[in-house]
């Protein structure tokens, strides 16, 4: 990846914009995949038939046609297709993190091409995060309005993710090993995690977990957090930083983590040496209060803002690995000592931007948004605590 995607007003640093690609290049999907294909004795079978949802499905799939080009037909099911055409794929896209109608074709479309295998056929699944959304086949009795009205709400509470993939599981028949039922085919699924401690059931509502499937089903996470986590530490420690994994499993409400990383940016910033990295992932969730504009990684970083406050020589870096920071164009945002400060002289004060949970025109005004772009992956967030 282009380390100037990571660019802002703040963050100029090689050093450090270096780190960052470093961290998603090692989750790159199709390497992933590519690697895990060549190293990997699949089932004997007569056909062989891919499928690929969720927010990495189109890179994921793409790497294990070129590997299997004996494949007979693919699927894929994704939040951001290319503009390229692809021989042999069909490509849908749908609606996500509420799953639309686009989600309904998606899941009655996944459920169509898996009925057709046979026992002696082979599905490679090749499923990522974002796949909960994108389709879904409601139970009887339920309707794609139940689901979105229960995603919306339980998003707006600020539950966790596996909160909220139970309830999606309960609600839709593709979900908790649904898919892999509705198939004589065996099944071997390359999973992609975004999930906190690589939960099966939880990584896309678990399409193709039920242990009392057997060996006809299995499944293996090819990349996750503690990836990109390492790359970046190895990178961070070649540009020089004297660098460390905090903590891989960070949960809670995202302002609240914010303050508590700031607080322990600043007590190592007077107890290490220059410059330090530290490096903390996970995933935490926003409490929905105003009307205003953001994600979580963004308002993290918004609740970090007064703590640093006059603070030299630091810059704290929250992203979402996939470059999509809650429903808008920005994976982050990047905060220093003089952030304070210069939202000052623009009018803005952080609190009054936190209350109504509007941190992305808070960062926007400073050009301090990370807009990376799609990133083609996606595992936790990640948040880098520097000391220069």
């Amino acid at each position: 990846m282009d380390a100037n995607r990571f660019r802002t007003h703040t963050l100029q640093d090689p050093r450090i914009l270096q780190i960052l690609a470093a961290a998603l290049d090692a989750v790159e999907p199709q390497k992933i995949v590519h690697d895990f294909l060549l190293d990997r004795k699949l089932p004997d079978h007569k056909r062989l038939f891919l499928l690929g949802i969720g927010k990495a499905a189109e890179p994921m799939t793409l790497s294990a046609a070129d590997v299997l080009t004996h494949f007979t037909d693919a699927l894929i099911i994704t939040k951001y297709a290319s503009d390229r055409t692809h021989d042999r794929l069909t490509i849908m896209e749908a609606g996500h993190p509420i799953p639309d109608s686009h989600s309904l074709a998606a899941g009655q479309a996944a459920l169509k091409f898996v009925s057709r295998l046979n026992e002696d056929d082979l599905l490679i699944c090749l499923i990522s995060g974002g796949g909960s959304a994108l389709v879904t086949a409601p139970r009887d009795g339920t309707s794609l309005e139940d689901i979105q009205s229960a995603t919306l709400s339980l998003l707006a509470s600020g539950a966790m993710i596996n909160e909220i993939n139970l309830r999606r599981r309960q609600l839709d028949r593709i979900k908790g090993g649904g898919l892999a039922r509705a198939t004589k085919a065996q099944v071997v699924s390359l999973i992609l995690s975004d999930v906190i401690g690589n939960s099966l059931e939880t990584i896309a509502s678990g399409l193709t977990v039920d242990p009392s499937l057997g060996m006809r089903v299995q499944n293996f996470v090819v990349g996750d957090i503690h990836i990109a986590a390492q790359a970046a530490l190895e990178q961070a420690k070649r540009s020089g930083f004297d660098a460390e994994i905090l903590s891989l499993d960070i949960q809670g409400e995202a302002r609240e983590v914010g303050k508590q990383l700031a607080e322990k940016l600043r007590e190592e910033r007077g107890k290490k040496q220059h410059p330090f990295c530290l490096i903390a992932g996970g995933e935490t969730t926003v409490t929905i209060r105003g009307t205003g504009k953001g994600g979580r990684n963004q308002e993290l970083a918004l609740a970090a803002i007064d703590e640093l406050s006059g603070v030299e020589n630091i810059l704290l870096v929250a992203l979402a690995t996939d470059g999509d920071d809650g429903p808008t164009d920005a994976s982050g945002a990047v905060v220093n000592g003089e952030t304070h400060q210069h939202a000052e002289r623009l009018g803005m004060t952080a609190s009054a931007y936190l209350s109504r949970n509007d941190a992305y025109p808070y960062f926007q005004q400073l050009n301090d948004l990370i807009k990376s772009g799609y990133s083609g992956t996606n595992v936790n967030d990640l948040i880098f605590l520097f000391g220069l």
